[in-house]
């Protein structure tokens, strides 16, 4: 008989990952723990926006090192991939409760048909990383009417 350490609320996040619709889970991909309970793998939240010369992507990347992470364009898709490294305990440390997320992570969006590929920078502030995409110009025609005949 083998003692399985007693995690109360495990029935609980069960119970709620079985009924909760995957759309409201996108960001956490969740699978057993070797002790019964459950381990989440995590992705950074991104937040996507536009200005008139620009689309923004601000993914949220704390305690990511810069040249842990890496952005790629490949076939009309933008991709952020990197790491986040597990704090390691001193040795007079001991962990008593670990709510952070660690691991390897990837997002990857699709990007507009008139983003100038070219010319994507990415810039690392505050835990922030920002990518921005330039819009390429497009020329702007007037409206006129045209006759039925």
């Amino acid at each position: 008989m083998s003692i399985v350490r007693w995690m109360p609320f495990s029935e609980i996040d069960a119970l709620f990952n079985r009924v909760m619709p995957a759309t409201l889970a996108r960001r956490h991909d969740l699978t057993q723990g070797d002790n019964g309970g459950m381990l989440t793998a995590w992705a950074p939240s991104a937040d996507i926006s536009e200005t008139e010369k620009e689309y923004l992507i601000r993914a949220e990347l704390p305690a990511v090192k810069k040249e842990d992470v890496k952005v790629t364009v490949d076939g009309g898709m933008i991709t952020i991939e990197g790491e986040r490294k597990q704090h390691k305990e001193e040795k007079d440390e001991k962990s008593i409760r670990v709510e952070s997320m660690y691991g390897t992570f990837i997002r990857t969006f699709q990007l507009p048909d008139d983003v100038k590929i070219d010319d994507i920078r990415c810039t690392d502030k505050d835990g922030v990383l920002t990518i921005h995409l330039p819009k390429s110009v497009k020329s702007k025609s007037k409206a006129r009417q045209i006759t039925v005949e």
